[in-house]
């Protein structure tokens, strides 16, 4: 029987960060750069989109690895660029080996970028809508960090509205997450610490 990690645990090198960023160096990288910082622009919330709905039902670790292959095979995650890909680009989708070679993922990608490519406000607008009370409580064990919430339960319903797919409330959820619309980091990681203290 495992025991639940309380709190953050220390790393090698000293610094107390959430468990699954100590879990491998790729995740710790990312953790302390990048995870729960605010991201803002249309295109770039469109790739952390795409990204999370290919994540879906896979560890985030396997598309992190292949970031760079699908920014690569989807020309930056500029928006105008996706919304002009066709059946030829699929095709060549599915064939590249440095993506996740799902068609329906890959024909909603596409898809997205046609419906973020015409949204009134843009992509940014829309998604910042929902962010999380900034005075949220910090969650002191992984177990009170939430799957989903009213505002990612609100912001699926929003994006799927406007047409968006591969964007149910747990997808939406770890969007948040990962853009800093919520800081889930735990009380004592050192990434929350060096912002509050």
């Amino acid at each position: 029987m495992s025991v639940p990690v309380e709190g953050a645990v220390l790393g090698a090198d000293g610094l107390r960060r959430c468990a699954w960023g100590e879990s491998t160096d790729d995740y710790r990288l990312y953790h302390d750069t990048e995870w729960g910082r605010p991201v803002h622009g249309d295109d770039a919330l469109f790739e952390r989109v795409c990204l999370e709905a290919f994540q879906s039902g896979l560890s985030w670790l396997t598309i992190l690895r292949r970031r760079e292959g699908f920014r690569s095979a989807f020309a930056g995650f500029e928006i105008a660029k996706v919304a002009e890909f066709g059946e030829a680009d699929v095709e060549r989708l599915l064939a590249d080996t440095g993506i996740i070679r799902n068609r329906a993922k890959i024909e909603a990608s596409i898809a997205n970028a046609k419906v973020a490519r015409d949204l009134d406000g843009g992509l940014d607008t829309l998604i910042w809508r929902f962010a999380a009370a900034p005075d949220r409580p910090a969650p002191r064990t992984l177990g009170e960090v939430p799957a989903v919430t009213p505002e990612s339960t609100a912001l699926a319903k929003a994006l799927k509205k406007e047409g968006f797919r591969f964007v149910g409330p747990t997808t939406a959820y770890a969007l948040m997450q990962a853009c800093g619309l919520v800081d889930d980091h735990l009380a004592d990681c050192h990434v929350r610490t060096a912002r509050t203290g």
